[in-house]
């Protein structure tokens, strides 16, 4: 009997958690539909993908869309295109917008805008705060809330949640993995004197390792205290890396492409506060401690931390310029060309970027290329050498700190639920993104 699919991929080295195997994939409905050889199956459409890789779709777990209330350096839509561009097929998106996302009002008014107007498929956290503590039970079980965020360090306002006593109440509260921003605000303030203006070399100064180890050590003790799961982000120093591994299980760990690569001081002298981020990047000592982590296993997810800011905004007097930098649309050419360079494998990298994100998180139908799961895939051309320039970036602000950086490994193309949004850098299908699924917040048949 003649199969018949909507799509076939076909030839490509399918990279999953039973290995890396040439095989074809047929879809039906926008979800993986069979696994194999389908020479005799007939299709709608055949894509040829022989002599490329295809990978689960890349889920990125930590970016900053800035819509609503900062638009003027990115939306759900301009922050979207930028993501399938580079092969992310889901990303999870932060509260620390204008209005922030802490009310439910607030979490479906960030729903209601991304629905098929993002490219790719999305979740939202809600920002805990002192103020709605009692209500983050209700409101991360909401459609699309990819759990509770909490900022320890490096905000304002009611998003700031600093002391131990309003982090034990949050954990208290909730149920699911909590994803938290690790840098203690009170050795921040003591320290703001050794910022030197003009100077962005003197951040990492500032925001010293033991700023981001003291409160990784707080929030560990408070998660062991209350029982309840965390999720620690972008892992920035040798010390929390060696300080986590004891704690594996309480908390989980990320960390960024932009700590892996960059590094102190060369990176600040060539790039300026374009390089600039909280938590810093730091010195070769600590980036060879976070690949050391990453090699053992201490780290389950990559994040791009993607948190744009306009050049003029960049190009003001140090410490008056915002920390953050572009990084959705890069991390998969970026890493892809670590793969290369042997700092770690396919495979891993797969767990990192789908897999781990759906463990940890609880994902339902995503993270791996199985009959049943959704047809979302990162096609990449291993052997492709190309360089990264600021016109190829889709962020509405333009700009990489890593343009002009020539990689080997590049994103041919992103499958969002079957269908072809981008193909050979071009966009193909109009925006149709939906909300990801949570096993923890399924409705009730």
């Amino acid at each position: 009997m003649t199969q018949i699919f909507d799509l076939i991929l076909k030839g490509g080295a399918v990279v999953n958690h039973d290995g890396e195997i040439v095989r074809d994939i047929g879809i039906v409905g926008g979800r993986v539909a069979g696994l194999g050889d389908f020479s005799s199956a007939t299709a709608a459409r055949t894509v040829d993908c022989h002599g490329l890789h295809v990978l689960p779709g890349v889920i990125d777990t930590q970016v900053h869309f800035r819509e609503p209330g900062l638009t003027h350096k990115e939306d759900l839509e301009t922050g979207s295109r930028s993501a399938v561009m580079g092969g992310v097929t889901a990303v999870f998106e932060m509260p620390n917008t204008n209005p922030t996302t802490t009310s439910a009002e607030a979490m479906a008014d960030k729903v209601k805008r991304a629905h098929h107007r993002m490219h790719c498929d999305f979740a939202f956290f809600i920002g805990g705060t002192r103020e709605n503590t009692r209500d983050l039970p209700e409101f991360e079980r909401l459609p699309g809330c990819a759990g509770v965020k909490v900022f320890m360090g490096s905000s304002t306002g009611s998003l700031l949640v600093e002391d131990d006593a309003g982090v034990r109440d949050i954990l208290k509260a909730i149920r699911r993995r909590a994803s938290f921003h690790s840098e203690d605000e009170y050795r921040l303030n003591e320290r703001k004197h050794l910022r030197i203006e003009g100077d962005p070399r003197s951040h990492p100064v500032w925001r010293d390792e033991v700023a981001a180890l003291q409160c990784t050590q707080r929030l560990v003790r408070l998660a062991h205290e209350t029982g309840k799961r965390i999720h620690v982000l972008h892992i920035s120093t040798a010390q929390e890396m060696d300080f986590l591994k004891d704690h594996k299980d309480v908390a989980s760990v990320e960390v960024l492409p932009h700590h892996l690569t960059l590094e102190a001081p060369g990176c600040y002298e060539r790039l300026g506060a374009m390089a600039q981020m909280n938590p810093p990047v730091r010195d070769r000592a600590h980036k060879e401690g976070i690949w050391r982590g990453l090699q053992q296993g201490i780290v389950d997810v990559l994040g791009s931390d993607h948190a744009p800011h306009t050049l003029d905004e960049k190009s003001k007097t140090y410490p008056a310029t915002p920390s953050g930098m572009t990084g959705v649309q890069t991390l998969v050419p970026i890493m892809l060309d670590h793969v290369n360079a042997g700092r770690l494998s396919l495979a891993r990298l797969v767990d990192l970027t789908s897999a781990g994100p759906a463990r940890l998180f609880g994902i339902a139908g995503k993270g791996r290329i199985a009959v049943g799961f959704d047809a979302d895939f990162t096609v990449v051309d291993l052997k492709r050498r190309q360089t990264i320039t600021n016109r190829w970036v889709a962020s509405r602000v333009g700009w990489t700190p890593y343009d002009g950086v020539t990689v080997t490994g590049w994103p041919v193309g992103t499958f969002v639920r079957g269908s072809q949004v981008m193909w050979e850098g071009e966009l193909v299908t109009q925006a149709g993104g939906e909300t990801v699924r949570f096993h923890e917040t399924m409705p009730a048949a």
